[in-house]
């Protein structure tokens, strides 16, 4: 069982650093933040990030793959939106983190 329980942890380490790598990348990090709040079609999407819709589909299914966003078909339509609250907290923390003034060193 110890065994399993370690391989499970680094399971969890390489799928968190494959989020994280993904995220780095300030494209898709902007994609997933055009996302937090509602459905966005891939051409609000293009618009709103400046790069074409055909970049922004690879960019999502990239996104999708890692269950950073979800989509809903409507009609002939694709909308997207953050997969679930945890994406949505945890992105919307970072933003707050980055724009609190630089703290001193204790």
């Amino acid at each position: 069982q110890i065994g399993e329980l370690h391989r499970k942890k680094q399971n969890q380490a390489v799928e968190l650093a494959e989020v994280f790598h993904l995220l780095g990348d300030p494209t898709r990090l902007r994609i997933v933040v055009a996302c937090l709040d509602e459905l966005q079609s891939v051409g609000d999407i293009a618009e709103t990030v400046d790069i074409s819709s055909s970049l922004v589909s690879h960019h999502l299914r990239l996104l999708r793959g890692a269950r950073l966003v979800r989509s809903q078909r409507r009609g002939r339509n694709v909308f997207y939106v953050a997969a679930d609250d945890h994406v949505r907290r945890t992105l919307k923390d970072m933003i707050d983190h980055v724009g609190e003034p630089d703290g001193e060193e204790v």
